[in-house]
């Protein structure tokens, strides 16, 4: 080690002595615990410290949130998800995509139940950071009672639109047992494509059982995952 470092003096901690500098005038004399460079300046009174501080923050917090804000609005894509579940009861029509499914049960719901069409508006409204279906038609509202579903995706795509947005691709899967619906997906994919304003080519759909579990493999519900990519115009 005294071969690494050379001829360290040795320093006794109660020889305050030790602390002045042999020569003031050249600082690579002076002893490690009292040299300050010479364009050290003093600090500000605390009470100052914190103001300026807290200033610098808010400062910088407010100007990251405009800049979210600003880059929130022109996006090149956005991306959302939309869910939703219905029971399936007797005496209701079932109607996935606006297609009436013939089948013993249906949803109860307060429009038409459109599992589909519901979970496709949510995503929508998702992408573009929206209120969530219930919020912007809640079922505590007389109006919509019984109304057909497609009122509420072509408001969904009026947003989309207003916002300089269109569509890249939807992909869509619907959860339930019965009934089997490879006889009606064409149908129900057309109509939604229509309904969207897109080409059926950026228009998928999935359909799968739930394997006997629960109540999506009772028959007693149907549910729905969809997931949407929105490019800027």
């Amino acid at each position: 080690m005294g071969s690494m470092l050379g001829d360290w003096p040795s320093f006794d901690p109660h020889n305050f002595s030790q602390l002045r500098p042999s020569d003031s005038s050249n600082p690579s004399k002076m002893s490690p615990a009292t040299y300050r460079p010479t364009h050290s300046r003093a600090l500000p009174p605390p009470d100052q410290v914190s103001a300026t501080a807290t200033t610098s923050s808010i400062g910088v917090s407010e100007s990251s949130t405009s800049a979210q804000s600003s880059k929130s609005k022109s996006l090149p894509f956005r991306v959302g998800h939309g869910f939703d579940l219905h029971r399936l009861e007797p005496g209701y029509p079932l109607i996935i995509g606006g297609i009436n499914i013939p089948h013993e049960r249906g949803c109860e719901a307060h429009s038409d139940g459109d599992v589909l069409l519901h979970c496709v508006v949510d995503a929508i409204l998702g992408a573009l950071g929206l209120p969530d279906i219930g919020q912007i038609f809640p079922d505590s509202d007389p109006k919509w009672k019984g109304a057909a579903s497609s009122v509420f995706i072509k408001e969904a795509v009026r947003l989309m639109h207003e916002a300089g947005y269109e569509i890249g691709n939807l992909d869509a899967t619907l959860i339930l047992q019965r009934p089997k619906l490879s006889p009606h997906k064409e149908a129900i994919r057309t109509n939604l494509s229509e309904l969207l304003g897109a080409d059926p080519a950026v228009v998928n759909l999935k359909a799968k059982t739930h394997e006997k579990v629960d109540s999506l493999g009772e028959n007693r519900s149907i549910a729905a995952h969809t997931v949407i990519l929105l490019m800027k115009k």
